[in-house]
């Protein structure tokens, strides 16, 4: 194989020809793929090589928000140990990159391997932190009863005399808010976040942030939206002084929400715009699906509804094209009141039945309780009082969302 067949367009021949005198080192991603085209495993290249350096590296990166390169380094990593614990630790790191980058079907395998392994040899703060990666991956995978039973046992574990850091009991906490708000028990939400807020008088500006983003949220599922505006406003303050523009892009929108909710179309407008420009310089189509539903239930709001629809139909193609199924599903119900606005209510029938059955297969229940009411009504209106009783019923045996 020559030095250009081995690069395969991907690198130089020059670059290959460095990396073969010593004149350059290659990256983790680099040496991956080399290995692969030749068929051999990275280890192969490393022989005996002290690996420290590379864990830090991999490490590093995982804390610099480089996080695919981070997945890169550490399964390399994986390939070239052999003791338990220290491969353990390597896949917390790995689950932990997995889900940064949103991929939790590929995150659960590792941190599970993980949680086993630290529970088999005793390590129980390592596996508090290995299980609270895999409940956020299963909670990322919608599987949201896994994920409340993987933290209640952490937090019985805890309760039960389990000393941790504070940074990792309030991770814990707030991941068992957004579970139950997402099953829409928001005021069991608000109590997780409340126990959480004696521990958030020492974090830094950006962790703060976080908190306060997160209990925004819980006050607005639990109906106080002006409880929600004024943490939200606080922790948008503290992201944009610590730089952290993507969070600050994802709270803009959240408090645009509460301010369409109080009926504030000015306000809610600017935070909309701020959070699009931010998703779109920084190419985030998942976020950038639920920026456009928000965009879409403003104008519906200020009775533009052909606006409504546009920007209802760019968020659906937007989810579609990166499977985030909560913007999906959000888009659709919106896209069916836009309909039902326009005064199409055939066409709005059929959206809100397309809606409904994806409710019913991704959740939350207590947003199925509201369309299905909803639904109910304008089939009741078309005449349809058998279907209109049906779907009723089966909104009853369900929580309604606040």
């Amino acid at each position: 194989m020559t030095q250009q067949q081995l690069a395969q367009g991907r690198y130089t021949k020059a670059y290959i020809s460095a990396l073969e005198k010593g004149h350059a080192k290659p990256s983790v991603a680099a040496l991956n793929f080399i290995a692969d085209r030749l068929n051999l495993p990275p280890a192969y290249f490393l022989g005996g090589a002290d690996t420290r350096w590379s864990r830090l590296e991999a490490d590093l990166l995982l804390a610099s928000g480089r996080w695919r390169e981070a997945v890169d380094a550490y399964e390399a990593l994986t390939t070239t140990t052999s003791d338990r614990v220290a491969l353990a630790e390597l896949s917390t790191g790995l689950a932990e990159a997995l889900c940064r980058l949103d991929q939790p079907l590929e995150a659960i395998k590792p941190a599970t391997e993980a949680l086993e392994t630290f529970d088999a040899t005793s390590r129980e703060h390592d596996a508090v932190l290995a299980g609270y990666w895999l409940a956020y991956a299963q909670y990322l995978a919608q599987n949201t009863a896994e994920a409340r039973s993987i933290l209640r046992m952490l937090l019985d574990r805890m309760r039960a005399g389990l000393q941790v850091e504070p940074d990792v009991e309030m991770r814990l906490l707030t991941a068992a808010s957004y579970v139950e708000a997402w099953e829409g028990n928001h005021q069991a939400a608000v109590a997780y976040l409340e126990e959480a807020r004696a521990l958030s008088g020492d974090l830094d500006d950006r962790r703060r942030a976080a908190f306060l983003s997160a209990l925004a949220t819980a006050y607005y599922g639990n109906g106080d939206v002006e409880g929600a505006v004024m943490m939200g406003n606080q922790s948008l303050a503290l992201f944009h002084a610590a730089d952290a523009e993507h969070e600050a892009a994802m709270v803009a929108n959240n408090l645009a929400n509460a301010y369409l909710a109080i009926g504030n179309l000015t306000r809610a407008t600017e935070l909309v715009a701020e959070a699009r420009r931010e998703h779109e310089l920084l190419q985030d189509q998942r976020e950038l699906a639920n920026v456009l539903d928000t965009e879409a239930r403003i104008r519906l709001a200020d009775g533009d509804t052909a606006g409504a629809i546009d920007f209802a139909e760019r968020a659906i193609s937007a989810a579609r094209e990166i499977d985030n199924r909560k913007a999906l599903t959000d888009a659709s119900v919106t896209l069916a009141r836009a309909a039902v606005q326009a005064g199409r209510p055939d066409e709005a029938i059929t959206l809100y039945e397309r809606a409904v059955e994806l409710l019913r297969e991704h959740g939350p229940s207590a947003s199925v309780a509201e369309v299905l009411a909803e639904y109910a009504d304008l089939v009741a209106g078309r005449g349809d009082h058998e279907t209109a009783y049906r779907l009723t019923r089966e909104a009853l045996r369900r929580p309604v969302s606040t």
